[in-house]
This record gives C-alpha cells, structure tokens and sequence, in this order.
C-alpha cells in the first residue's frame, strides 16, 4: 500500500505552531508533526488528548510495591524465618528500600513495554522517516494526500503562506 505525503519543513518552532493553528482552521487534518526537540503546546495545537500512560504507571508501580511487599512477607516470615538484629520476622520499615526499587523497576519495565506497543515499536521493525532533517533541525508537519480533500497545489500555497521553507509530496509504501 503506497501513502502520499505533503510535507511542509518549517525552520522555527514558533511559526510552526501558528502554521498549525491555521492549516487545522483551513480544515486540512494533519498527520503527524516531527520535530528535533519536544515543543512545548504543540500537543495542544494538534488536538490532541492528554495521555492515558500515567494511570498505566501508577497501576505498574502498584503491581511493583504489592510484589515487594508479598516477597518479603513471604520469604522473612514464612518460607525462612530469622530474627536479624531483634527484629520481627516481618519488620515493614526494613521493607522499604526493596519496596522502593521494585516499585521503580515495575514501573519503568510496564512503561517502556507500553509505550512500545502503542507507537508501534516491535524489535526489528524499521519505522520509516518521512524527512530525515527531523531529526536535526527542521520541523516537518505532515498531511495525508490519501485522506485529505485538498489538492497538492492548494496545501502547497497553505503551507508557503503559514512559513513553510519548502512544500515537499513524499510517497511511502507500507508493509
């Protein structure tokens, strides 16, 4: 399946966020937006919604500390009951620290598998690049030729007129 895009390379984030409001106002539906740095509003301009990954973090770290918690009760309590120090074979402020780490490590492992599998992320898939410049120094706004109602001309001068350097049309194939 082959995709075209009509790429607009911005040179300041700044016009690019104007560019945003006004090509969204024109009624033309951006793809996506790459950028070499995270933008601070562009979420916003973009419409898109807040993330739903901090509820996931919280769950995982509450997975992670559950787990800490049963470990320890388990191991010191029943499974090989010792007395270090005077202590009772379950001493949860001596439990803090492990706790801690495996709340930690829970969370930053769940996190890292979801954002993955959201974004599309697998081992060995190669994610295409629609302008490699996005990576550097430019921001490029894409808009899907397939889906858009626009001609290339007509976002050709949309983008030019909102502070685009230069109006590019890239083709991808998808596997």
């Amino acid at each position: 399946m082959t995709k075209r895009f009509a790429l607009g390379i911005f040179d300041d984030e700044d016009v690019l966020l104007h560019a945003i409001d006004n090509i969204r106002a024109a009624g033309v539906k951006i793809h996506d937006v790459f950028t070499p740095f995270p933008v601070h509003g562009i979420d916003d301009a973009l419409g898109i919604e807040r993330s739903r990954l901090p509820i996931a973090a919280f769950f995982f770290g509450l997975c992670g500390t559950s787990f800490a918690l049963w470990m320890q009760i388990y191991m010191l309590g029943f499974d090989w009951p010792m007395i270090i120090g005077g202590k009772p074979h379950i001493a949860l402020p001596a439990f803090i620290p492990v706790t801690f780490e495996l709340t930690v490590l829970f969370c930053a492992w769940g996190m890292m598998i979801t954002f993955f599998t959201i974004c599309g992320l697998y081992p060995r898939w190669r994610v295409p690049v629609l302008d490699v410049r996005s990576t550097d120094d430019k921001f490029v706004v894409a808009i899907d030729l397939n889906n858009s109602t626009f001609d290339m001309n007509h976002l050709r001068q949309l983008l030019r007129d909102n502070g685009a350097s230069e109006v590019n049309e890239k083709e991808m194939t998808q596997k």
